[in-house]
């Protein structure tokens, strides 16, 4: 019999900290990596161009960056979910963005991901705080989805064959998106069932993504039904290549035949059955099939490089063998959003399962041949029509069932869109009971058309931008509190003249003036006039410190330490290293200490030219923890040093130097 139950996982953990307190108004830090220049886009395909142009993000709101984890691991239990037969045992983790940590397989032994033997966050998720291993569910827009480390609300529901099944479910609030992840293992079954539903239940059209990663041991070949794939390296570029076989004669199916990070997006013939596999040498490993909704396959490799090579490191132990992502996804490329028109839905069904080809075929030169083997021992394990009738039924018989046991609770904020909306969601309730103190002064401005002011000397909690609530704080009384978030909601919609007016109307009456001159700040310096943005930033800065110092409120080290972190970049970069290390000095001592205000000591050396003592602070060492992917910053600063070679512990750089 198959069984669902509660576990606990227990791993070397870094803490994930607290949220940044600032509203995030700006672009995603990473966007540039996954960015195609003007030249490129206008030589591919139309329908492809304009998905990769379609409705990007201007901002991360209304969600949080979360960069408040460090780099110190200690043992700690985090919630599990078993789901297991007699054949596989998939352990998922619902606090942690619904990630699949371990699919394993009973008969043979084998372990069919790549399992990380720590919870190490780094910077890749678009909000920040994200890691590797495992199947991870992403939605909202290119990138790692904003709740790669959230809890999602899970829950037992009948699966289609009347055994137990895992619901996985929440409100994505990038795209103000509802969707479900359904996991069962049907008796006897060899693979995993995944069905996944994302609905709009707004009138409007909404630009939709998804892409399922699987990590894999990178010593495999990577087989999947093409001939060419769209390579995007962190140049820029967006080219067609043939596949496996490169121009210069290298085997890209190998991920460690490769020297730098790319991607690799397959171009899969229109009637070809959507699978993708990554087999050892023995030609044993991992399949993955879908029904045909999930169009796209790639392969991620991070390269053999010096930077690559860091970055596995940096995810997780030094000696832990690395791994590559093969994927799968709605649309061709991961640089592409899709159309979910209003009340419409995209859904489909996954299998994930082990798969034992013929070595000397599947790894063979005769790369049709390969395939060709694959496929026709996929097709004996799982028949292409079988999915196709494991989705029919799923989606007609199982989909919409309700929950029978609940497991785990994500957010509030889905149950407060279905208050607001009134939406009927069969299959993925949002009860009121799940609404918390972030949506409680929302939930009053829906029954009273009032925001509650913050209690007094708080911050100004979480922020709501979609169009609804946008409506609602404008007829809303016009105090600092509510001119702050409607500023935030005008921002968000493109109207930055009019959120700078709303946040000036604001900052008029504010008692707490921290948060109004940030955004302010942020305004200047997005519109190009970085002396006034330092300015303010630094005013920020000194308002918070006067009211921390004041009501010696608990929690105020995060918005000191974000403040502080802001205010000394935007001054160092407006010319004043003088105030940039007043500012800095003024920071606790152990936030100082930490990474990325050592990074900071640098620039704020550099710029008073002292290389001598910038210097010395790399050969100290420091770590910043939120680095992020593609960033090149500690290679700079090392070139305006010396012109010895950038040390192993720095070098993070991900395109060829």
């Amino acid at each position: 019999m198959t069984t669902v139950r509660r576990a606990v996982l227990t791993l070397p953990a870094a803490p994930l900290g607290p949220d940044n307190p600032l509203p995030a108004l700006r672009a995603p830090a990473g966007a540039g990596a996954h960015a195609v220049d003007a030249r490129t886009l206008a030589e591919l395909p139309r329908d492809m161009a304009r998905g990769i142009g379609r409705a990007p993000l201007r901002s991360l709101l209304p969600t949080a960056v979360r960069d408040g984890y460090g780099r110190e691991r200690t043992p700690a239990g985090l919630d599990a979910i078993v789901i297991e037969n007699d054949r596989l045992r998939a352990t998922v983790l619902p606090g942690l963005g619904g990630r699949v940590h371990s699919l394993h397989h009973k008969p043979t032994g084998r372990e069919l991901l790549y399992r990380n033997p720590v919870f190490q966050p780094a910077a890749f998720a678009l909000n920040g705080a994200w890691f590797s291993g495992g199947i991870e569910w992403n939605i909202g827009a290119t990138g790692h989805t904003t709740l790669s480390c959230s809890p999602l609300h899970a829950a037992v529901v009948r699966a289609p064959d009347g055994g137990p099944m895992l619901r996985l479910w929440e409100w994505e609030r990038l795209r103000d998106l509802p969707f479900q992840v359904d996991l069962w293992l049907p008796e006897g079954s060899d693979f995993l069932y995944v069905g996944v539903r994302v609905r709009n239940p707004h009138e409007r059209t909404v630009p939709a993504y998804w892409w399922s990663n699987t990590a894999v041991p990178e010593e495999r070949r990577v087989l999947v039904p093409a001939d060419a794939a769209w390579h995007h390296g962190y140049e820029r570029g967006l080219n067609r290549l043939p596949v496996p076989v490169a121009e210069d004669g290298t085997d890209r199916s190998y991920p460690l035949n490769g020297a730098h990070a790319a991607d690799y997006f397959y171009d899969l013939p229109e009637e070809q059955r959507r699978w993708i596999a990554a087999l050892d040498a023995d030609g044993r490993g991992l399949v993955q099939t879908s029904t045909d909704a999930l169009r796209g396959r790639k392969l991620f490799l991070w390269g053999t490089e010096r930077g690559g090579r860091r970055w596995q490191e940096w995810l997780t132990e030094p000696g832990t063998p690395g791994y590559a992502e093969m994927q799968a996804g709605l649309a061709r490329t991961q640089l592409e959003h899709l159309e979910l028109a209003g009340g419409a839905e995209f859904s489909w069904l996954e299998a994930y399962g082990p798969l034992a080809a013929d070595p000397e075929a599947a790894l063979g030169d005769d790369w049709a041949a390969a395939r060709a083997d694959v496929e026709d021992r996929l097709e004996a394990a799982l028949p292409r029509a079988a999915v196709d009738a494991a989705y029919t039924a799923w989606r007609e018989g199982a989909a919409d069932a309700g929950p029978e046991t609940v497991l785990a609770t994500g957010s509030g904020w889905g149950a407060l869109e279905v208050l607001r909306g009134g939406y009927e969601l069969p299959g993925t309730p949002f009860p009121e009971s799940t609404l918390g103190p972030d949506q409680e002064p929302w939930r009053e401005l829906l029954r009273t058309g009032v925001l509650p002011p913050p209690a007094k000397g708080a911050g100004p909690g979480a922020p709501l931008v979609a169009t609804p609530w946008r409506d609602m704080l404008e007829t809303a009384p016009a105090d600092p509190s509510t001119e702050y978030h409607l500023g935030i909601a005008q921002w968000h919609a493109g109207d930055r003249a009019q959120a700078v007016r709303s946040w000036e109307r604001g900052l008029h009456r504010a008692e707490v003036r921290w948060p109004l001159l940030y955004c302010l700040a942020v305004a200047d310096q997005e519109d190009g006039h970085p002396r006034r943005a330092a300015e303010r930033f630094a005013e920020a800065f000194t308002d918070h410190a006067d009211h921390a110092d004041h009501a010696d409120r608990d929690g105020s080290e995060p918005v000191a330490a974000a403040l502080g972190r802001e205010a000394t970049a935007a001054l160092l970069a407006a010319g004043r290293p003088g105030p940039a290390r007043e500012l800095w000095a003024r920071l606790p001592d152990e936030v100082r200490g930490r990474g990325a205000f050592r990074l900071l000591e640098v620039r704020i050396l550099l710029a008073e030219g002292r290389t001598d003592e910038a210097r010395a602070v790399f050969d100290e060492g420091f770590e910043v923890a939120d680095l992020r992917e593609g960033a090149e910053v500690l290679g700079e600063l090392w070139a305006e040093l010396t012109d010895e070679p950038l040390p192993d512990a720095y070098e993070f750089r991900m395109r060829p130097n």
